[in-house]
């Protein structure tokens, strides 16, 4: 990568980096909004068609509207770069909560669902198809919400394009190079909703012949699928699309039905604080954690133009899943790409996203920084985008449909990009949690707690703390959350309090609790476990 950096920020760290680029942790100087900026490699820059498709990504990310999608701030391009400013997101990706949990339990399954395919939904909308929903690509909040980040590879449904996608997650239809269309977003968002509710794959070949012959003509395993939504499972992987739900939003009307009259009206409040604690376990994955890792595990996003083979991040050059075409005389792959926009030639000015409502004239671009008229400033301390369109863990993924840039091909060669937010005008930095402490916990009555807990900030505005229950057989480890509380302190600069809860009768013999602030304490999180009265353990 060069030297070069997008103007009127100051990075702070390295989120996340491979083949296609890096995302860092940076901070607008105006407003000390945090946010996270996607740079594109030099090489693939030197490459129009990715360049293209770098721009085309702004545009869809510019064109949504939903919370469930990381939201673009800027784009920004000049001779020594291009890169991408979005909403930073304080959490994790699933595929690391996935790795180090397991199977997350039916309800926490569905809200992670019904999140992303909310977003899905957006897309779908505007007429763009993500196919390459996974894990790594679902954003989990530290208050238990979701958001789907990195269109890299979206599609304007019906569009032929090249195949692609990650391979574990790709429907029939996808690795026989046909048409994108919502449908194939439905079946790779049950793949990942089956991974949530078992901790595998629906499918394990070891090779991408072999899982393109079960993807394409295997049975989906639906024995360890808890009985209540294996209709869901089955119906957003079926083989033929057209059994499957038209799209993202017809999906989700499905989704609430099932799951309201398994799991009653509440089903969603519960899933939700059960991922926040899930989440919470892992504080040192958050961005606003310590030093990032810097790298991304292996990608296996799959991508071809014509006869040549191009690499996002960790691909094999010619080796891959296209190379399946080769192998496997149902798989089709198209080597035409859809229509394309005529790249512009640009000059040396550097070119920055005018914020909407302000004039788009050259020379007449607003601050960064600059809310839009009638918009509120949105200062969003939440996501990590991923450095690649392929996979990461350690990163998450600016995200978006719809064109709102326009590129002028005169010498000027102007670009506008109409943002659907950017940086607050009155943003502070987070009030610094040097440490939170569990300092004790007790047994009260037969199935009663109380934990004691103190907090240490570095000045009296408002801090949030977060006491997670949980009931467990073995010593030593957590066991399955039984709700939380939050607390808002202010005032001071030391909290010492009081968190009481009764557990169900029956629950395991060792009760837990887990304390996490918002913003994140120096020494993220404190626990502890006793053994309950009702219990001997010989």
């Amino acid at each position: 990568m060069s030297g070069w950096r997008a103007p009127g920020y100051t990075e702070s760290k390295e989120l996340g980096s491979g083949g296609s680029g890096r995302v860092v942790l940076a901070f607008h100087d105006a407003t000390s909004t945090p946010v996270a900026i996607k740079y594109l490699s030099d090489e693939l820059r030197a490459d129009q068609e990715f360049l293209q498709e770098f721009r085309a990504e702004a545009q869809l990310l510019g064109g949504l509207d939903t919370p469930y999608v990381v939201s673009l701030y800027e784009y920004v391009e000049g001779p020594g770069g291009a890169a991408i400013v979005m909403e930073l997101v304080d959490g994790i990706a699933l595929r690391a909560l996935l790795r180090q949990e397991g199977a997350t339990g039916p309800e926490p399954a569905l809200v992670v669902l019904k999140g992303s395919l909310l977003g899905l939904a957006a897309a779908h909308r505007t007429g763009v198809v993500h196919r390459d929903y996974k894990p790594e690509n679902v954003l989990v909040a530290a208050d238990g919400s979701s958001k789907l980040v990195d269109f890299g590879i979206a599609l304007r449904s019906g569009t032929k394009g090249a195949v692609a996608g990650t391979p574990a997650y790709m429907a029939p239809e996808q690795w026989n190079g046909r048409p994108a269309s919502p449908a194939a977003d439905v079946y790779a968002a049950t793949a990942t909703f089956y991974e949530c509710l078992t901790g595998r794959k629906p499918f394990g070949g070891e090779n991408f012949a072999e899982l393109a012959v079960q993807h394409i003509e295997a049975p989906v395993p639906l024995e360890q699928v808890p009985e209540p939504v294996r209709e869901l499972v089955r119906r957003g992987m079926a083989k033929d699309p057209a059994q499957r739900p038209a799209d993202a939003a017809a999906f989700v009307a499905e989704l609430e039905v099932i799951a309201g009259s398994a799991y009653g009206d509440d089903w969603e409040e519960r899933g939700q604080r059960r991922l926040a604690a899930l989440a919470a376990m892992l504080p040192l994955l958050f961005p606003s954690a310590g030093p990032a890792a810097g790298t991304v595990d292996l990608a296996t996003t799959l991508v071809r133009r014509g006869g040549r083979h191009l690499t996002r991040q960790g691909m094999l050059a010619a080796v891959g899943g296209l190379v399946l075409a080769g192998l496997l005389t149902f798989a089709a792959v198209a080597s035409g790409e859809g229509p394309r926009q005529t790249t512009a030639n640009w000059t040396g000015e550097t070119t920055r996203a005018t914020p909407r409502g302000t004039s788009d004239a050259p020379g007449t671009a607003a601050p960064p920084g600059s809310p839009s008229p009638g918009q509120s400033p949105s200062p969003s301390q939440s996501v990590s985008p991923s450095a690649s369109a392929g996979a990461t863990d350690v990163t998450a993924t600016p995200t978006a449909p719809t064109p709102t840039t326009t590129a002028s091909a005169s010498a000027s060669a102007s670009v506008t990009t109409t943002p659907t937010a950017s940086p607050s005008t009155s943003t502070t930095p987070p009030v610094i949690v040097s440490e939170v402490s569990l300092t004790s916990l007790a047994q009260t009555g037969a199935f009663g707690a109380s934990a004691t807990i103190r907090v240490n900030t570095g000045d009296k505005r408002p801090v949030t703390v977060t006491v997670t229950w949980y009931t467990s057989d073995a010593k030593g480890e957590l066991g399955t959350s039984d709700g939380a509380q939050t607390f808002t302190r202010n005032g001071s600069t030391s909290y010492t309090f009081t968190a009481n809860h009764t557990f169900p009768r029956g629950g395991g013999c060792y009760y837990g609790a887990v304390a996490t602030t918002d913003p994140p304490a120096g020494n993220g999180s404190s626990w502890q476990q006793i053994l309950t009265r009702q219990c001997v353990i010989t």
